[in-house]
């Protein structure tokens, strides 16, 4: 960022790593357990204090570590003891607690963790204690604490090493401050307490998820901060939605459990290291064993699974920047129905407010005659409304002085707003009531969803109900934001949806999110799919972006291959700088926008029982190929391909001018879907678009079950499912097994059966995880199955 001074700028995200950097800071390295009860897994561990001292070189300076003695007065404590433990909560799982100060590591409320009681795992044993290190194991892996110096090891369970702490002694460098090694600072400009956090990279090694980033999916060589902030670019390091998760291709993850400012240095200033600058006194420490959908499912058992959205919700949503009139709206349900598009939303963006952008939660007077009214008719039509709103308060607002006298704002601690807008507290209970109040007006109106826009900008500097600063605050608005939306628009409308920009970890409990302000390119075509990708890599299930890009008038050449892309995600909006409807293009495109629509509609059978699927383990729908072929070596560095669920391989055409691009296929053998060309796994492929500019290729032996194109979710005939057969070429089996979640009030039914010489089998049980079975008639869909029908593939 370019600037005048070195002065940090209003919500700019805090790089922690500076701290560890500056001389006048005391450094305190953990040196060496001097207490430790095998029993109960807690010790003391003694840290030695240090400080950067100048040193002239042939030519040059650096700061290198030196042991120094204490200069204090009166005297503190040379080397203070703090204290850790470590708690097994199951298997897979291992969280380390250590602190800074002198104090006990209480039980932490945290809004990030979905029990605040974590269990004390039974499935770990105490394998080896001695005078110098003492080994826990599982059936998963082992934790191993050396005494002198303090190290912590981390194995799976052939014994290879996974990753270990860094201590001072471990420098392979002649700069003793390369890597940074496991220790902590006390700031001199307010004795805070920081924490480094080192751990050892391999050869060859690679780590994910970390949030939405933009930016290559694997982190290592990467430095970002993990700071809620509006980047107003699909280019940089900047996160949305930062995610303090990460994980690699050796077979585990880790967790940190903070909401304070971090900034993460994986490999980037020191190839061999990957080390966590913690804003905070003490550190809180998830560490998970297993393949890639081991430690999502492990991280998402901790801190939340997403709900499945309404079905609706999977269909498109018509958008742009912004339809301002119920005539404007009226006009495009008009236009979708006489062009014969399928669509089940129709998004307000900042304009359906008297003045544009002024937050009021009251539909134009002027220029909505009858906003109730419209939503009806529109619903009848197949239509449900989107609404957009945030949570700041201009002057100009009507509600700004009711905000600042009922203490519903955040506070700068000195009794004024912290900043120009009024920005509501979620951290006040009553301030949650309130917004709720309104949120809850627009949805007994008939409104469907609502866009949760913003929420990165929470005030560092800002005092709040929770009595913490916006140092621990600020991450966590998101989630508080998301929290309230969600809620309410549960109790109100029975859907779990929200359509959300910011998040923090445990914001996928309340689904959905979108990428933000992409631009209208190739490169950030390509970034959004990165960044979905990444996302889901880090306990996200759902996600969308605005297809075409949101800046600028989409290029026609672009939008026309973003759309199939668009709708082959978990969901779909066309959103930005108008025009976004494909009538204001021509003819030929409009023809293209429906094909790329009715695509997805007639698979949505199988988009929405792979979404149900995916929240119930914790997994993205939209998966990079590493997270079901883990054990291929190509697939590790491809970002540019995705599955759609298990069975279906997309390649997004992502350059100007082309109709053909490589594609890596896994294992097995894959069936252009298209075409109907096979092509043999475990290589790469020079594969040319279909009549729908995009790459989709079918896994061979999959039953892929289809509807007929339907002008909404509502209007689909679930009477009418046929299971298209994609079989292997070398495929003898006569009986394969089969499963559909069909929505049903609100929820979903399990029904599951077989294909017996090309009949369909249905099991006399149906099961469903969400409804008892006085909720549905079984007899009714029985007879609803009975029409269903089989067709094997062929082109």
């Amino acid at each position: 960022m370019i600037r005048l001074y070195d002065t940090p700028l209003l919500g700019e995200p805090i790089d922690m790593s500076k701290e560890f950097g500056r001389i006048e800071n005391t450094y305190f390295m953990g040196m060496r357990v001097e207490e430790f009860d095998p029993e109960t897994a807690t010790g003391q561990i003694r840290w030695e204090r240090y400080s950067r001292k100048p040193r002239l070189d042939f030519g040059k300076y650096t700061l290198p570590f030196t042991a120094t003695e204490s200069w204090e007065f009166p005297a503190y404590e040379e080397s203070p003891t703090f204290p850790f433990y470590l708690q097994f909560v199951d298997a897979r799982t291992v969280r380390i607690r250590l602190a800074t100060r002198q104090s006990k590591l209480e039980p932490r409320h945290s809004l990030m963790l979905v029990e605040q009681q974590l269990p004390f795992s039974t499935e770990w044993a105490l394998h080896q204690h001695d005078a110098e290190q003492t080994t826990y194991i599982s059936d998963y892996g082992s934790v191993t604490i050396k005494y002198a110096p303090w190290k912590i090891e981390f194995r799976d369970a052939t014994g290879k090493l996974l990753t270990r702490t860094h201590h001072l002694a471990d420098q392979a460098s002649i700069l003793s401050s390369d890597p940074t090694p496991f220790c902590f600072i006390r700031s001199a400009k307010d004795m805070n307490r920081s924490l480094a956090a080192s751990f050892a990279l391999s050869p060859g090694e690679r780590l994910y998820g970390g949030g939405e980033s933009f930016l290559k999916m694997d982190k290592r060589g990467q430095k970002f901060n993990w700071f809620t902030y509006d980047p107003l670019s699909a280019q940089t390091a900047d996160m949305y939605k930062p995610i303090p998760l990460l994980w690699s291709n050796r077979g585990y993850g880790m967790f940190f459990h903070h909401s304070c400012p971090m900034t993460c240095d994986v490999g980037h200033h020191f190839d061999g290291a990957n080390t966590i600058y913690i804003g905070e006194d003490e550190l809180d420490l998830f560490f998970f064993f297993g393949t890639p959908k081991d430690i999502l499912s492990s991280y998402t058992s901790l801190t939340g699974k997403s709900t499945v959205p309404p079905l609706w919700s999977f269909g498109l949503w018509m958008s742009r920047i912004t339809y301002q009139s119920e005539k404007e709206v009226r006009e495009v349900a008009y236009q979708l129905q006489e062009h014969q598009i399928p669509c089940d939303v129709i998004h307000l963006d900042t304009g359906w407010f008297e003045h544009d952008w002024r937050c009021d939660y009251q539909f134009s007077s002027s220029r909505f005659d009858n906003a109730e009214q419209m939503i009806t008719d529109l619903r009848k039509q197949g239509y449900r409304i989107s609404l957009w709103q945030y949570p700041y308060f201009m002057p100009s607002n009507p509600l700004y002085e009711e905000i600042i006298e009922k203490g519903y704002a955040i506070s700068d601690g000195n009794g004024y707003i912290a900043g120009e807008d009024a920005i509501l507290d979620f951290s006040n209970p009553e301030a949650v009531k309130w917004y709720q109040q309104k949120i809850a007006g627009l949805l007994h109106l008939g409104v469907s969803a609502i866009k949760v826009d913003f929420g990165e900008s929470a005030p560092i500097h800002g005092s709040y109900y929770s009595r913490q600063q916006g140092w621990k605050e600020h991450n966590l608005y998101p989630l508080r934001y998301n929290q309230a939306v969600s809620e309410i628009t549960q109790k109100v409308t029975g859907d779990s949806i929200i359509w959300a920009r910011s998040a923090w970890a445990g914001s996928q409990r309340y689904p959905l999110h979108w990428g933000g302000d992409v631009e209208n390119t190739d490169n950030g075509m390509a970034a959004s799919l990165r960044a979905g990708m990444s996302l889901g890599l880090s306990g996200f299930t759902f996600w969308s972006h605005d297809i075409g890009g949101f800046v600028h008038r989409s290029p026609r050449e672009l939008y026309r291959r973003w759309m199939p892309f668009g709708m082959l995600t978990s969901h779909s909006r066309c959103h930005g700088a108008p025009p976004k409807e494909p009538w204001h293009y021509d003819e030929e495109f409009v023809e293209d926008f429906r094909k790329a629509v009715s695509l997805k509609y007639g698979l949505m059978p199988y988009i929405y029982t792979q979404a149900v699927l995916s929240a119930e383990q914790g997994i993205p729908l939209l998966r990079p190929l590493l997270l079901e072929y883990p054990n291929e070596p190509g697939v590790w560095q491809i970002e540019d391909q995705y599955l759609l669920g298990t069975d279906l391989l997309i390649a997004p055409i992502l350059e100007q001018g082309t109709t053909s691009r490589d594609v890596y296929t896994p294992s097995g053998e894959w069936i252009d879907y298209q075409t109907g060309q096979r092509y043999t796994g475990s290589t790469w492929h020079h594969i040319t678009e279909g009549e729908i500019p995009i790459i989709i290729l079918v896994r061979a032996g999959s039953f892929i079950p289809h509807v007929p194109v339907a002008l909404s979710t509502d209007a689909i005939d679930w009477t009418a499912v046929e299971w298209c057969h994609y079989p292997s070429s070398e495929s003898q089996t006569q009986t394969e097994h089969w499963q559909i979640a069909l929505p049903i009030h609100k929820h979903y039914v399990w029904i599951r059966g077989q294909f017996i010489d090309q009949q369909i089998v249905v099991d006399t049980t149906l099961q469903s995880d969400t409804l008892d079975s006085t909720s549905f008639n079984p007899e009714e869909i029985q007879k609803l199955i009975s029409q269903w029908t089989y067709q094997k593939y062929s082109k």
